[in-house]
């Protein structure tokens, strides 16, 4: 039997406020334990809590940028959960009324692209942290990040398979930190994701009993733990079993699922309304205003980079992953005037410098002005494209202009024909054999004949030259 995914996933983005949702507290990772809290996000009894205009901002942002209907009335409501890292006792939340509803997000399929529909978008407080490592015999609780406003981000149940689910986690990131209202850090936890998967036989329309993996906190962790689940799930009704509804965890050591506990329903939360905060109220005018300060976002970025510097679809996709290698490239494409160069520098040696050492394209130590000051000594002929992989490298390694590098290490290109003729006929001489053979018909030992050539010459040669030079000493 052939059975097919069915993928939903509930993202939490941290968002990227100076101050908590309800009270003034910092919400700075990475400080002293419990020192960034107040009665109120310690849930102490008889506070109120005030909201932060910034938060709803930051969350009508987002929901305009996935195309959500902002509603013009929202709610707060009360999640009842006990869990020590809980003080109040519930967790202040939406539900019933939440600020954003029915939006979208596209993600590239074969063969063209695929609408992930977007349920709702709503705001809550999250969580203090347990601790547990380095501790014997006991727990500590962290509530420094008690009341950090998060926003969580619901899609519809559209993902088939793990692949479709990375790809809509990276466009949501993308247009997140393209809005600047989260960091996208996932190490850090301000960017985690939940996923329900459930399968069901080909062809069907219900859908299975559903297993929820809960805060996944990088991309191929999500990919590693879908996949492991629908194998799991599969196995699991091929023998006759049945899949049950629960929370599972992703084990990164083992690299499996592991249970965790029965999934909740919301009627287990006790939802109800939070009676210290009044509704939210948002006019048309205030959405207009949020819409004015929408900056140009992936998509949008991807589409005018293919239309104005002429380069493919798929150039400009990876190139508009984030905003400053984005910029990077816009700056690169400009100051050099070759847009189709610019991209292949920066996508292909460039960062793969990056991502061996770990680092962003913000600590690049090779600078817009560098690779477009190459590529011109390109076009001058100063140096040829082989010569360039060996500036990119040293540019990249010292943080060296080309022209320096070219003249220490003396890799001007040669194009002083009575030198490459000599060169030549010392490969020609060498390979006497080899030449009978293309004089015989085997035209495809020309490239060998070249690369001898560009060998001897250390790279310096002029391709073109080399090239023409070529074709008369062997017709000859």
């Amino acid at each position: 039997m052939e059975f097919e995914a069915v993928i939903g996933l509930e993202v939490h983005a941290q968002l990227l406020t100076n101050t908590k949702i309800f009270c003034g507290c910092p919400t700075k990772f990475g400080a002293e334990p419990n020192s960034q809290t107040c009665p109120i996000c310690l849930g102490m009894p008889g506070v109120l809590p005030v909201l932060n205009k910034k938060v709803v901002e930051y969350a009508m942002k987002a929901a305009l940028a996935t195309g959500c209907e902002i509603q013009s009335m929202s709610r707060f409501a009360r999640k009842n959960y006990f869990y020590p890292d809980l003080p109040k006792g519930y967790q202040i939340s939406q539900y019933e009324l939440p600020i954003a509803l029915r939006g979208h997000i596209d993600i590239p399929v074969e063969g063209g692209h695929k609408r992930i529909g977007i349920t709702r978008i709503h705001m809550e407080e999250d969580a203090g942290k347990s601790l547990h490592e380095g501790i014997a015999g006991a727990s500590h609780v962290d509530l420094n990040r008690a009341g950090t406003p998060l926003i969580e981000i619901v899609s519809e149940p559209d993902m088939r398979n793990s692949d479709e689910a990375v790809e809509y986690l990276k466009r949501l990131r993308a247009i997140l930190m393209y809005l600047e209202v989260c960091d996208g850090n996932m190490e850090e936890g301000s960017f985690r994701c939940d996923a329900n998967i459930s399968i069901m036989p080909k062809g069907e329309t219900k859908f299975g009993t559903r297993a929820e993996l809960k805060n996944i906190n990088s991309f191929r962790f999500v990919q590693k733990a879908i996949e492991y689940e629908i194998k799991r799930q599969k196995a699991l009704i091929m023998d006759g079993g049945k899949v049950v509804q629960e929370t599972r965890l992703w084990d990164t050591q083992k690299n499996v699922t592991v249970s965790m506990r029965g999934k909740e329903e919301a009627h287990d939360y006790r939802y109800f309304p939070d009676p210290d905060l009044v509704p939210i109220e948002i006019s048309p005018e205030w959405i207009e205003d949020v819409r004015k300060s929408l900056p140009e976002l992936p998509a949008q970025k991807v589409k005018r980079f293919t239309a104005e510097y002429g380069i493919p679809e798929y150039d400009a996709e990876v190139l508009s992953v984030s905003k400053a290698l984005a910029n990077y490239y816009e700056e690169t494409a400009k100051l050099s005037g070759q847009s189709k160069a610019a991209s292949n520098w920066i996508m292909g040696d460039l960062l793969r410098f990056l991502k061996e050492d770990d680092r962003e394209i913000e600590e690049s130590p090779v600078t817009p002005k560098h690779i477009a000051e190459m590529i011109k000594l390109m076009d001058d002929g100063t140096i040829s494209g082989k010569i360039a992989k060996t500036v990119m490298e040293e540019m990249y390694k010292t943080g060296k202009m080309p022209e320096d590098v070219v003249k220490e290490k003396g890799l001007v290109q040669v194009t002083d024909t009575g030198a490459i003729e000599k060169v030549i006929d010392e490969v020609i001489a060498e390979n006497a054999d080899s030449v009978a053979a293309y004089k015989s018909g085997k035209d495809k030992l020309f490239g060998f004949f070249v690369g001898q050539v560009m060998k001897k010459s250390q790279g310096k040669a002029n391709p073109g030259a080399v090239n023409e030079l070529l074709k008369k000493k062997l017709a000859g």
